[in-house]
């Protein structure tokens, strides 16, 4: 599980930062890429990392600015030209079936996938035998969201060298003992999966905050989590700034992660104001509240360890 940005910035794009866009590889838990948001040139930012647009399985938009969303249309059409065919689910705020209809009809593209669009509220918006994603609105000037993405927790590991002492033989008696079953040895023994079998793996918690002032709703999604990405749009100076533009500052979001006792904050949304040593400063703002804070810059890659 890695997190990989491929924009950083606030609001237009600048040298340093393209505009907002974060993939969430997961490529050994479900072979597939999640995107969050997909601000105006997003898939080239794509072109300069290994990310498969084919492999893209959903796209999260935290809310309809520009920013965040008008780099969508083109990355769903290019998908259909680079041998994307597996379905592709875009969440969002309502408005956003309008948008990417109205852009993909207008402009005559055909998609060669199955596309489903599916307009949020707060709750649960995905669940399967792997995660679970749970939206909540923040605190921003038209609906913003944040998402929680929760790993769901893996079975233990079987417990082979246990097993080889009894003189088990490796075949498909593993596979019924790693499920926990009971089993019935050539010679009679009988042995109950459940006892060779280490402690579930707990999953990992991921995160992913849309534009908001600081609030209740963000602690709630960032608790426990292995890493939070918040936006930090002005430094500590311009609290004043911020509140009027339904922005954070750095304290506000090293504020939420210490609250919500999470492990580890990055931030973006970097204003195009802060260039070089005065960047920086922002992460060394933001340490001071919350000491395990990382600053993101554009295809800087985050692993996310278990444990």
């Amino acid at each position: 599980m890695e997190l990989l940005f491929l924009g950083t910035g606030a609001g237009v794009p600048a040298k340093e930062r393209n505009v907002s866009s974060v993939a969430l590889q997961l490529l050994d838990e479900r072979g597939a890429t999640w995107l969050f948001d997909c601000g105006e040139a997003t898939q080239h930012q794509i072109l300069h990392t290994a990310i498969r647009p084919r492999r893209i399985e959903h796209i999260l938009i935290t809310h309809l600015h520009g920013d965040h969303l008008f780099g969508l249309p083109g990355l769903l059409g290019s998908r259909s030209f680079q041998s994307g065919e597996t379905p592709l689910t875009v969440f969002g705020p309502r408005g956003l079936r309008a948008f990417v209809e109205t852009a993909l009809a207008v402009s005559g593209t055909k998609l060669r996938y199955e596309l489903n669009i599916a307009e949020i509220e707060e709750g649960v918006i995905f669940d399967d035998e792997t995660f679970q994603v749970i939206a909540k609105r923040l605190d921003h000037g038209m609906p913003s969201y944040g998402f929680r993405v929760v790993e769901k927790d893996l079975p233990g590991p079987l417990l082979v060298d246990r097993l080889r002492a009894l003189g088990v033989r490796p075949g498909p008696i593993y596979q019924q003992i790693k499920q926990g079953k009971t089993v019935v040895l050539e010679d009679g023994t009988v042995l109950d999966g459940r006892e060779f079998v280490g402690p579930p793996q707990k999953g990992r918690i991921v995160t992913v905050l849309g534009d908001t002032r600081f609030c209740e709703a963000a602690i709630e999604l960032a608790r426990d989590a292995d890493v939070v990405v918040h936006e930090a749009t002005f430094a500590a100076a311009e609290q004043q700034l911020a509140h009027d533009y339904f922005h954070s500052t750095t304290i506000d979001a090293a504020e939420v992660a210490r609250r919500a006792r999470a492990k580890r904050l990055i931030l973006t949304h970097i204003s195009s104001r802060y260039q070089g040593a005065a960047a920086l400063q922002l992460v060394a703002e933001a340490r001071r509240v919350f000491p395990n804070t990382e600053l993101a810059a554009d295809f800087a890659s985050f692993s996310i360890p278990r444990g």
